[in-house]
């Protein structure tokens, strides 16, 4: 793992850590709607994604409307090696991925899957995201039921078709258990607001989002 991780002892003292560039520029890339999505359901419904760092996964999608809850954790591997870092050598096979608990009359699963593709994370990346290198990193959807993969297999067809990305669409459906992270990865990107990584990788990320979903943003 290459991001610039902290103990918990040390969350929030970022500013110990030496400078780095600016933010980047981020852009979503501009993706249809899914034509096919979950229906029905009235109470509240799981997701859960994995894209990269669960950092900015967690803020962008704790900034849509409708979503109750964000959860960063660990999916794909046993409960006993669920541990960041026991997932940080690459030998567990997690990936570090989000659970995400939404109101279905608000957002639907399709609708997470759209912001998930399109900003959450590069879906054309094979076993890493930006800096960060592995297969923790990999880019992978765990269906809750049979409609939620239905649907995420249909998605991933639909955009292939698009040709949005210039290469093709490297996401895997899987299915495993998610294992929550340690208390001090949760809110991270929101209690540490001059983390070097949260700002030169989620901070344009989460602006990103707010930018090309106005409609969705809370």
């Amino acid at each position: 793992m290459l991001k610039w991780a902290l103990p918990a002892g040390l969350v929030g003292t970022a500013m110990l850590l030496p400078a780095i560039a600016a933010p980047a520029a981020e852009r979503a890339v501009p993706i249809p709607a899914p034509a096919q999505d979950v229906t029905g359901g009235k109470s509240e419904q799981v997701a859960v994604l994995a894209g990269g760092c669960f950092w900015g996964m967690e803020a962008v999608f704790q900034s849509v409307k409708g979503v109750h809850s964000v959860t960063n954790g660990f999916a794909g591997g046993t409960k006993g090696s669920a541990s960041y870092s026991q997932v940080s050598t690459e030998r567990t096979g997690h990936a570090e991925a989000v659970r995400i608990v939404y109101d279905p009359r608000k957002v639907s699963y399709g609708t997470l899957l759209r912001v998930y593709f399109s900003i959450a994370h590069d879906p054309t990346q094979l076993n890493r995201q930006g800096p960060d290198t592995g297969p923790s990193y990999r880019s992978a959807i765990f269906p809750q039921d049979a409609a939620q993969r239905r649907v995420a297999d249909a998605y991933i067809a639909q955009l292939g078709r698009t040709k949005a990305w210039p290469r093709p669409i490297v996401t895997r459906i899987e299915s495993g258990t998610f294992y929550p992270a340690e208390a001090y990865h949760q809110d991270f990107f929101w209690r540490n607001p001059t983390h070097p990584y949260i700002v030169r990788w989620d901070k344009p990320k989460v602006a990103a989002f707010r930018n090309a979903f106005p409609q969705l943003a809370n």
